[in-house]
């Protein structure tokens, strides 16, 4: 007589589950992949959560270890980009996890587990100097994965996708979380200044961009032997400027440093970029202005993600840091004339000085 079959493993109450049909079939899947990992269902717990809809769950193995299970419902979430770049970052030797399980059609991934320090975690906030070895490592990875690039490979960031980031700033940060109707005079001052800026991002020779290259998505790695910074969040690789990653890296949305520390990490970039053959500017004068081109679209846009997460997803966390990225238009739009227009635009929004130039609409 045959045993009645088992019934599937019930994840533990330390996982939420806001879908009883997603929880359930979780537990099936993960019921007929754990003896062959050595997982260990009772383990199971909350790892991080990011801005979209992943999560992420850790989950110990036998005899000893961790591996790390990536949530994506696909209605929301396409796994397809994070398995192709995954692989390329491989090839190009970066330490990333390698995919042990996918079950496409629910959105479910088994992958190796970096760690739980973030460069994030292990930066020394009162003393910027002494965190350059640990930037140099993130530079050593920036530069392996820009070094393997070729174009047609992945998406081009191109002027389309640069000016739909773009407009996530009047979209979100002006008309949605500060009530102002972008008409008129602000928008003739937002849409020359947009063009502008990407005109000069797309000048720039493109590379693979991982897009979100910050130490908050950088990883030390548990073994001490391993020099390699582990990379995640790289989904959204793109083929584009040059200049993107180490903006990204060196102007980062939770922690600021002082020019001198950027421009430190920055010329020894440039310098191990030229060395490499890498297609940075050979002046780093104009190298410099590039990134904080780059560095400028980036601020615009994810002030606009900031307040979206806010007020359509519910994250209110993100907005605590706005004043970081405003901090940082300003400082870029007041080094150059060109963005005069922009400066004074947000001078008046944020209430730095008085009203001159713009009569604001409430939407």
């Amino acid at each position: 007589m045959s045993s009645p079959a088992k019934p599937p493993l019930t994840p533990p109450a330390s996982v939420a589950w806001a879908d009883p049909q997603r929880q359930a079939a979780f537990a099936r899947w993960l019921d007929g992949i754990a003896s062959a990992h050595g997982l260990l269902p009772s383990s199971l717990r909350p790892a991080s959560a990011d801005a979209s809809f992943r999560r992420y769950l850790r989950i110990d193995v036998a005899p000893s270890g961790s591996r790390i299970i990536m949530d994506a419902p696909p209605g929301q979430e396409n796994c397809h980009p994070f398995v192709a770049v995954a692989q390329l970052m491989a090839q190009a030797g970066l330490n990333v996890p390698r995919i042990l399980e996918w079950h496409e059609a629910l959105g479910f991934m088994l992958l190796d587990d970096l760690g739980t320090t973030t460069m994030i975690d292990a930066i020394a906030h009162d003393d910027a100097g002494a965190n350059q070895p640990l930037y140099l490592r993130a530079v050593d990875a920036l530069l392996a994965w820009q070094a393997a690039s070729r174009p047609g490979v992945l998406p081009a960031y191109d002027s389309a996708l640069l000016a739909r980031e773009l407009a996530l700033f009047p979209d979100w940060y002006l008309a949605r979380h500060r009530g102002i109707a972008v008409e008129g005079r602000l928008r003739e001052t937002l849409d020359s200044t947009f063009k502008l800026i990407v005109e000069r991002n797309l000048a720039a020779p493109a590379v693979y961009v991982h897009r979100d290259f910050m130490p908050r998505n950088l990883m030390i790695p548990a073994d001490p032997g391993e020099p390699r910074l582990g990379v995640l969040d790289f989904q959204d690789a793109v083929h584009g400027p040059i200049t993107y990653d180490i903006a990204s890296l060196m102007r980062d949305a939770f922690l600021t440093w002082d020019e001198e520390f950027v421009l430190d990490i920055t010329v020894r970039y440039w310098q191990r970029a030229l060395k490499a053959g890498l297609p940075v500017d050979p002046d780093f004068g104009e190298f410099y202005r590039g990134v904080e081109w780059m560095g400028l679209q980036r601020h615009l846009k994810v002030a606009g993600i900031f307040a979206r997460l806010t007020l359509r997803d519910g994250k209110p966390k993100y907005l605590a840091d706005t004043p970081r990225f405003i901090a940082y238009i300003r400082a870029t739009a007041g080094r150059y004339r060109e963005l005069a227009p922009l400066l004074r635009l947000v001078d008046e929004v944020e209430g730095t000085q008085a009203v001159t130039g713009y009569s604001f609409g409430r939407t």
